[in-house]
């Protein structure tokens, strides 16, 4: 993915390599929030960006308040690993 058009209109792009396609039967139904212990949301962007981490959101909310998006709504950030929650596994 070179580039797309935010999902919000108010987000900037930053693009993320670190993502894969979501499977067509799930559709998201809550919002996750991760405090990420960086200490700054340029050091916390660049990490979600790096394809070494293998980590990636959706969204990012710098301390300014500015949105970054790094991975488009249909596709699937790497943001938990292997998890469960309330029986769903993925």
């Amino acid at each position: 993915m070179s580039g797309f058009l935010p999902d919000h209109p108010e987000a900037e792009v930053r693009v993320s390599p670190n993502f894969g396609p979501r499977r067509e039967t799930l559709r998201p139904d809550m919002i996750v929030l991760h405090y990420t212990g960086m200490a700054s949301g340029a050091g916390a962007e660049a990490w979600l960006c790096d394809p070494a981490s293998e980590v990636s959101s959706h969204y990012l909310v710098h301390e300014d308040g500015r949105v970054v998006q790094m991975v488009r709504e249909s596709d699937r950030a790497w943001h938990a690993g292997k998890s469960s929650w309330l029986g769903r596994t993925d």
